[in-house]
């Protein structure tokens, strides 16, 4: 397929996302601007994002830092922000404090001391999320949800983490409830910080939802939504490997 045909493609799926997403908006009687789009890119090739940027999208979110790191180089010339949203080892803080402008998945002070040391040195500040685990499951990473408000009251001592808001993984699962419950209990831990928690922070954003549950996330309170496969498609056994084109990228 063409670059131009790609771009069309996605274009077709990304129209079809954001209307998904404005029709749950209105169903919960919010402004469809109250929700932001965050595309998730893991394991897709760079040809394809760059039509991607093409069809207008211009912030991208990753899952592991060194697939982020060799795209965002190997994208330099595009004008693209790169969103960290999978779990981080305190190791690859130095990555993601020199290119990533948001960090959905903070757990842990041993992290934030990390990152805080490197964007000092990287003379930089960094928008971040806390992870929480809603579905209880061992399977997942995040905060249990009793430990949050603890945990946001150290945060303060990190004036280089911008701290934004919350994000969650739902329960996988074909009730919605069960779904919608883990959405419901991110949005109570909100209200619950905004009580008890720093008052310097203010904890807006709800990060919830992807492909297969953002319109329940979105008719529970979600501010931002992690959408992969609506836009770029189910992913095929070559997506599994590095991605062709980045420079430095090992060999399948």
């Amino acid at each position: 397929m063409t670059e131009a045909a790609e771009a069309t493609l996605l274009a077709q799926r990304l129209a079809a996302v954001r209307e998904r997403m404005d029709a749950a908006c209105r169903r919960a009687g919010r402004a469809p601007d109250s929700v932001r789009l965050l595309p998730i890119s893991k394991t897709v090739p760079v040809e394809r994002l760059r039509a991607a940027v093409g069809a207008g999208l211009s912030c991208l979110g990753e899952n592991k830092v060194q697939e982020a790191r060799l795209k965002a180089e190997a994208m330099s010339d595009l004008p693209v922000s790169w969103s960290i949203v999978g779990h981080l080892q305190t190791n690859k803080a130095k990555e993601v404090a020199r290119f990533a402008s948001a960090f959905q998945a903070l757990d842990s002070l041993r992290v934030a001391e990390a990152l805080e040391r490197r964007l000092e040195i990287e003379d930089r500040t960094l928008e971040v999320l806390v992870q929480v685990n809603t579905s209880g499951e061992a399977s997942k990473f995040g905060l249990a949800p009793e430990d949050v408000v603890g945990f946001a009251r150290e945060l303060p001592a990190f004036p280089r983490l911008r701290v934004g808001g919350l994000m969650t993984l739902a329960i996988f699962s074909a009730d919605a409830e069960r779904v919608r419950g883990c959405f419901r209990l991110l949005r109570s831990i909100r209200e619950r910080l905004r009580q008890d928690g720093p008052q310097e922070i203010a904890f807006e954003a709800l990060s919830m939802g992807m492909s297969g549950d953002f319109e329940i996330a979105i008719e529970e309170g979600a501010t931002i939504v992690r959408v992969g496969q609506a836009i770029f498609g189910p992913r095929t056994t070559s997506d599994a490997y590095y991605w062709p084109g980045v420079a430095g990228a090992p060999a399948p």
